[in-house]
């Protein structure tokens, strides 16, 4: 696991006009400054986090902790931070040389969704109420800004999580229009020029000026990832990826390059991606998992037992309350692909665990929370994606696992299904177990089932999943 910390060469075996940063993230190296493992006592008890419980593991000789490093100094004015990167690049021209006078602007915003646990403090709301206060300055004013939601296939924003997106008093003096990406819409316009067709909101056709705001989590979570994230849903279904730290083998990182591509041939476009830190927990829980103290302290608290023991609303309560932060170690614009392969990058070094050898088993702790907004209490689905489908995706150079290995899932996977939001989830787990799936053609094929499900689709228009 980790990343490259300079560029080597040109091996890299992509197209020769991409960006030397991008081929960074096709072909990874491991630099030598990466954390090492959390170091263990032989047969220490390890408190290992799943749903609202902490379950104690003893650990033996061979075992390995991987634990993120702690985080890095964060940045002390984000805003500040915004408008340097807004006016330095690191290619093309700055925000103020590409925004007519009058200009329609279209800022692309993403879910907050990414890392968990979140925080009321997102440094992602500064950093979008700060473009968009320099795309007014520089000519397009608030009144010609579009704010669009691209959530994908995710379930469409309501009132209140679009609170969350900007700070409330910038909110307050936003005169603009906020549009929330509809993947079924019929309005959708054709882009012809892309690498394969697509449909994308029209917001991103008829804008003068488009600014991807995003963080840098994955390949396929930020920079161009964010336009193909308000293209149709066929383009959706097909933005995979087989490790999420790597463009080399995703399909969703080719597909949303194309469309960038395409769009920048016929409007400016210009992106801002954060690299954001790892976050950190207050409370009884400060310090975890990163500091060893934190995990002796938490592996021997008196009242561990008794906190297990109390109602499942009670102790996802108590979790709830507990205060987080999450913060921005570095900021950067450019095209939106470039920009935000700089940062992913940047945040790889920042949070990578290098791992000497490849595992025969790993245990994964599976938090009660969907990787998605608004956050619900997971069905057997959702906790699946959220560690099969994103945290063992979160590697680099090889695959941890062995060939043959085993993946253990640490969660109740209790199959509660709440109407109407995961009523889609429902409908492919029944039908995954109907067909008795058992490899991929089956699950694509119980997916497709759960896709077109008229009433389904209705509901997702409707915002209620």
């Amino acid at each position: 696991m980790g990343g490259p910390a300079r560029l080597r060469g040109h091996g890299h075996r992509l197209a020769g006009d991409e960006p030397a940063r991008i081929a960074l993230l096709a072909r990874a190296r491991v630099p030598p400054n990466l954390s090492q493992a959390l170091p263990l006592d032989p047969l220490s008890r390890l408190p290992l986090a799943y749903g609202s419980r902490l379950a104690l593991v003893d650990a033996g000789e061979d075992a390995v902790v991987l634990a993120p490093p702690p985080p890095a100094e964060p940045i002390a004015d984000v805003a500040a931070a915004v408008r340097d990167a807004l006016r330095f690049p690191l290619e093309g021209q700055p925000l103020e040389a590409i925004v007519p006078r009058g200009a329609r602007a279209t800022i692309v915003v993403e879910p907050p969704a990414l890392p968990i646990p979140g925080s009321p403090g997102d440094p992602r709301r500064t950093a979008i109420a700060a473009t968009m206060a320099e795309l007014d300055r520089a000519g397009a004013t608030f009144d010609r800004q579009t704010l669009l939601v691209a959530w994908g296939l995710g379930r469409r924003a309501g009132h209140r999580e679009l609170e969350l997106l900007v700070p409330p008093e910038f909110a307050r003096r936003f005169h603009g229009r906020v549009a929330v990406h509809d993947a079924e819409s019929e309005d959708l316009v054709e882009v012809a020029d892309a690498d394969r067709e697509l449909r994308i909101h029209p917001a991103l056709a008829e804008a003068d000026v488009l600014v991807p705001v995003t963080a840098a989590e994955t390949v396929l979570h930020g920079g161009a990832g964010a336009l193909l994230a308000a293209a149709d849903a066929g383009a959706l279904r097909a933005a995979n990826a087989y490790s999420l730290l790597e463009t080399s083998g995703s399909g969703g990182w080719r597909l949303a390059l194309g469309l960038e591509r395409a769009l920048a041939r016929r409007v400016a476009l210009l992106g801002v991606s954060l690299t954001l830190n790892t976050p950190t927990l207050g409370g009884v829980l400060h310090g975890y998992p990163h500091d060893l103290e934190a995990v002796h302290r938490i592996a021997n608290f008196p009242l561990g037992g008794l906190f297990g023991l109390l109602p499942g609303p009670v102790r996802r309560g108590v979790l709830r309350r507990l205060p987080s932060e999450l913060s921005a170690t570095a900021v950067f614009a450019g095209p939106p692909s470039v920009a935000h392969a700089e940062a992913l990058l940047r945040g790889v070094e920042a949070k990578a665990t290098r791992l000497e050898e490849r595992l025969d088993v790993i245990c994964i702790g599976v938090p009660h929370t969907t990787a998605v907004l608004p956050r619900e209490a997971p069905n057997p689905t959702s906790a699946a994606y959220l560690a099969l489908g994103l945290a063992l995706r979160l590697w680099r150079d090889e695959f941890p696992v062995n060939e043959g290995g085993t993946a253990i899932l640490l969660s109740r996977f209790t199959r509660r299904f709440p109407h109407p939001t995961q009523q889609p989830y429902r409908a492919l787990f029944q039908a995954a177990r109907a067909s008795g799936a058992r490899d991929p053609e089956d699950l694509a094929e119980a997916e497709q089932l759960a896709g077109s499900d008229d009433r389904a689709i209705e509901s997702y228009r409707a915002g209620r999943s």
